[in-house]
C-alpha cells in the first residue's frame, strides 16, 4: 500500500504531488486558461528535468521529447489528443500524467469496453428522481466527460477502440462544437476553457472497433512507438519496477541490472522475430511482448522471491512470469516458445540457469 494515502495506487496528482507543486513554483511561462501550469512544464514533467533551484524532475515518459511536445501542444488547440499504439507502450501512464500536469486531475475517466454505453460518455439518469419528478438537471447524472466540460479539465477515455463504433460517434458533437445536448431538459452543456479530450487506443488486441472517418479527424493522433534501443526499455522497465515494488512494499531485494537486461533481451527478440546479434530469424508469439508486459514479469518474480524464495530475484522466478507472459495460445504459442528455448537460449552459457527453469515447467 502507498505509506502515506493508505491505497493501493495513488492518482499522479497525488504521487507525484511535490514535483506538480516545485513546477508551479519554477514556472514562467504562459499559463494557457485553466491550465496549473504552462505546456513547457508539463513537457518537463513528462520527460524529467533539473529545476533552477536544483530540485530534480523523475521522467515519467522514455522516449521522444517531441513526441510529448506535439501531444502537449494539441491540448493547447481546440483538438482532441488520440494516444495510439500497441498494448503496453504507456499509452494509459501518458494520458494519466498528462491531465494530472495540465487539470490537476487525472480521475475524470471513461473506461472503454464492449459494453459500454452512450449513457457512459454522454450522461445517464437517477431513476428514482426522474420517476417521481420527471426529467430535471437534479435527475441527470453527471459523466466523467460532462464534468470536465463544466469545470474546463481534461477527460481521459481509456481504450477507445473497444467501445462499438455507434456509441463512440456520440463523440463527434463534442469535439467539433463542444456542446453536449441534453434534449430532454430542451437545453444543452457548453464547454469551458480548458476542456479537451485525451483518448487512448490500440489496433493490435481482440475485439477492436474501427474509428469512422469523422472521429479520426477530431483527434490528433500521436503514436507512441515501442522502446527504440534496449537502453532506453531496461530503463523504463528498472524505473517502473523500483516505483511499484515500493508501492506494493515488496520484501525483496531490487533486481539486478543483469537480470532485468536478460528478460529485455527475451522480450525484444521475441517482439522483433530476430535475436539481438541478427543473425538468427525468429518466430513470434500471439502475445504483444510489451515492455507492460516485461515490467509484470519481474514484479511477479520479486513476488515469488520475497514469499516463496530468499528475496533474491533468481531464474526459477523469472521462468514462472516469463512462460505465463509468452505462452497465451496453448498449442501456436508453446510451439515458438520451446523452438526459442533450444535454438536461442539453450546455447548462451548466461540464459542456461533460466533455460534450465523454463525447461522444468510442464506446459
Amino acid at each position: 500500500m502507498n505509506a502515506q494515502t493508505g491505497v493501493l495506487r495513488a492518482h499522479a496528482e497525488e504521487q507525484f504531488a511535490q514535483e506538480l507543486d516545485e513546477l508551479k513554483q519554477q514556472d514562467s511561462g504562459i499559463v494557457p486558461s485553466q491550465w496549473t501550469m504552462s505546456p513547457a512544464a508539463v513537457v518537463t514533467y513528462l520527460m524529467g528535468g533539473k529545476l533552477k533551484n536544483g530540485f530534480e524532475i523523475q521522467p515519467k515518459y522514455i522516449g521522444s521529447r517531441r513526441l510529448m511536445e506535439i501531444a502537449v501542444a494539441t491540448l493547447t488547440t481546440d483538438r482532441a489528443l488520440l494516444l495510439y499504439g500497441l498494448p503496453g507502450t504507456a499509452k494509459s501512464w501518458v494520458s494519466e500524467h498528462l491531465a494530472a500536469a495540465i487539470s490537476g486531475n487525472s480521475t475524470l475517466l471513461i473506461q472503454g469496453t464492449a459494453g459500454t454505453g452512450e449513457e457512459a460518455i454522454r450522461y445517464g439518469w437517477n431513476y428514482a428522481q426522474l420517476l417521481a419528478h420527471g426529467p430535471s438537471e437534479k435527475a441527470l447524472v453527471i459523466t466523467p466527460l460532462l464534468r470536465a466540460m463544466k469545470d474546463g479539465k481534461i477527460a481521459r477515455i481509456e481504450e477507445l477502440t473497444r467501445i462499438p463504433a455507434d456509441v463512440q460517434d456520440t463523440l463527434i458533437t463534442v469535439l467539433s462544437e463542444k456542446i453536449m445536448p441534453v434534449p430532454e431538459l430542451n437545453t444543452e452543456v457548453q464547454a469551458i476553457k480548458g476542456f479537451n479530450v485525451i483518448a487512448t487506443a490500440n489496433n493490435r488486441d481482440k475485439g477492436v472497433n474501427e474509428l469512422s472517418g469523422a472521429l479520426k479527424r477530431r483527434f490528433n493522433t500521436v503514436i507512441l512507438p515501442v522502446p527504440e534501443t534496449m537502453k532506453e526499455e531496461i530503463n523504463i522497465v528498472q524505473r517502473r519496477v523500483n516505483s511499484l515494488s515500493r508501492a506494493l512494499e515488496l520484501p525483496a531485494e531490487q533486481p539486478s541490472l543483469k537480470e532485468i537486461e536478460r528478460i529485455v533481451t527475451i522480450f525484444r527478440e521475441l517482439r522483433s522475430g530476430m535475436t539481438i546479434d541478427g543473425k538468427t530469424k525468429l518466430k513470434t508469439p500471439s502475445s504483444t511482448m510489451s515492455t507492460a508486459e516485461a515490467i509484470s514479469v519481474v514484479n511477479n518474480g520479486m513476488a515469488l522471491a520475497a514469499h516463496f524464495g530468499d528475496g533474491v530475484l533468481c531464474a526459477d522466478d523469472i521462468a514462472a512470469g516469463l512462460v505465463g507472459a509468452i505462452v497465451k495460445d496453448p498449442i501456436q504459442d508453446k510451439i515458438v516458445w520451446n523452438e526459442y528455448l533450444e535454438t536461442s537460449l539453450k546455447p548462451r552459457n548466461e540464459y542456461k540457469d533460466i533455460y534450465r527453469a523454463c525447461k522444468e515447467i510442464v506446459l
